[in-house]
């Protein structure tokens, strides 16, 4: 009777042990990142009363069982469900982010890497991409000789709001083209003032300027016109050739700017602006050809040479902030439109490039599903910044949880190389404004708080029987 009193004992104390694990998977149903656990029971030690024996021959005798007599109940393993995925919370938060897959999210404490699954992260006053428990998010760098890429070297912290990725370097304008359609009966291509149209562009530093042009019909041909520039404006709208002085008396005088000529046409094609005293520009130039097809309405040729398709253009300055610029006009057509013109131009070529940008500061970030972390500039442009790395494991549940929804490798998890992984290359991806919630189960854990409680009810009564049975055989005596 002894006996079963203490396997009475061992039954509590198992119980009690599961009672304590499921009672810390329902107060972390909402812990972002959490993952539940299980435990498993096993018998223990048992008494042999009377060993096995065999059938014997010689006498004729059967085989007799063992008499065993067990023990009581042990934890044999509490094991964490490592594997199974929680619910997704949305946030729209750039900066939560969920693993979609087996992986985990690497942080540093300051003395060692652990393992998360909980992709909360926010920047710190130094521009580090940190959990809520002050570790720092881990991952790869960009290549200093691609900017498109990361180097999957050594995982380092995430510095995203360094000092050189608060901007973006400005873009000059490289190309430019013009578009449109001209009616040769439009009156207004053969009186002085001609068809207007602005071409906007950026110099090396991110300056905008405008160059105004003037589209006139060539006194050549009916299928001839002249381009010319009549001015180029800075981004207050003045001059870039006028120089303003305002005097001692208030009163304002004019006079030539440090920039005094241009180059439109050829490389060599150079033009002067004079400035007069009331602060007037003019330019003298003839302007270069613009040839259509006069049988088809179609672009024949811009400038000195035959078939060409563009100019050069750009202001002459020492030190020059300018680039050249390549104005493209082959999208110009010669068509009837009812005696009305188009005429103007966008910057970059017709597929886009070599417009120019001016600098950008930034303005937020984005993740993909890659873990690479874009800043959002607000030129339009976008920078890759760095990307987030992950870590795998052989054995995930083999981790030992250290609190925080962190984990920390041991012998039999698998160690971690220290430079880790892109998500996708086990299939997995990362969602942004979406968290990984805790993966218990309610009804699961419900469910086992019954037998739990049963079970642990059920050893108390063998502890009371068995009390109750010494008691009847002290009572032998009276």
């Amino acid at each position: 009777m002894m006996r079963s009193l203490y396997s009475g004992v061992s039954g509590l104390k198992v119980h009690q042990t599961k009672m304590d694990v499921i009672g810390n998977n329902i107060s972390n149903v909402n812990t972002v990142g959490f993952k539940s656990s299980q435990v498993n029971f096993s018998d223990i030690l048992y008494q042999t009363s009377s060993a096995a024996s065999g059938p014997n021959t010689t006498t004729g005798t059967a085989g007799v069982n063992a008499k065993q007599i067990g023990l009581g109940a042990n934890v044999a393993s509490i094991t964490s469900s490592m594997t199974v995925s929680g619910g997704s919370q949305r946030t729209d938060n750039a900066l939560d982010i969920m693993i979609e897959g087996e992986q985990f999210f690497i942080v540093n404490n300051g003395s060692r890497n652990l393992f998360t699954k909980a992709g909360a992260f926010n920047v710190d006053a130094n521009g580090v991409l940190c959990n809520s428990s002050g570790c720092k998010v881990m991952g790869w760098q960009v290549d200093p000789l691609d900017s498109q890429k990361c180097v999957q070297d050594t995982v380092s912290e995430l510095k995203v709001m360094a000092p050189e990725t608060m901007y973006i370097e400005p873009l000059p304008t490289e190309n430019t083209y013009f578009s449109g359609n001209i009616d040769y009966k439009d009156t207004q291509l053969q009186s002085d003032t001609g068809k207007t149209t602005t071409m906007a562009f950026y110099d090396n530093l991110g300056q905008s300027y405008m160059a105004i042009m003037k589209l006139q019909q060539s006194p050549d041909a009916q299928n001839a016109y002249k381009v010319s520039v009549t001015d180029i404006l800075d981004s207050k709208g003045d001059s870039i050739f006028v120089q303003k002085t305002v005097e001692d008396d208030g009163s304002i005088t004019y006079g030539a700017s440090a920039i005094t000529s241009f180059i439109f046409g050829g490389d060599g094609d150079s033009f002067s602006a004079e400035v007069d005293e009331e602060g007037n520009v003019s330019i003298d130039m003839e302007g270069v050809d613009l040839i259509f097809d006069s049988e088809t309405g179609k672009f024949s040729s811009v400038g000195a040479e035959e078939g060409g398709k563009s100019v050069f253009f750009r202001v002459e300055s020492d030190p020059s902030p300018f680039k050249m610029i390549t104005c493209d006009f082959s999208s110009m057509t010669m068509y009837a439109s009812s005696g009305s013109s188009t005429f103007k131009s966008a910057r970059g070529d017709l597929n886009g490039y070599g417009a120019g940008k001016p600098q950008g500061n930034m303005t937020g970030m984005s993740v993909d599903v890659s873990g690479r972390i874009y800043g959002s500039y607000d030129n339009g442009d976008t920078k890759l910044l760095c990307q987030i790395a992950v870590a795998s494991f052989a054995n995930p549940a083999g981790l030992e949880a250290v609190g925080s929804s962190l984990f920390a490798t041991t012998m039999n998890s698998g160690d971690f190389d220290g430079v880790g992984q892109d998500v996708s290359l086990s299939g997995g991806k990362m969602n942004t404004g979406v968290l990984e919630m805790s993966n218990v189960d309610l009804s699961t854990e419900f469910t086992s708080m019954i037998t739990t409680q049963r079970g642990f009810q059920a050893n108390s009564r063998i502890i009371t029987t068995s009390d109750t049975l010494l008691e009847e055989l002290i009572n032998l005596k009276r």
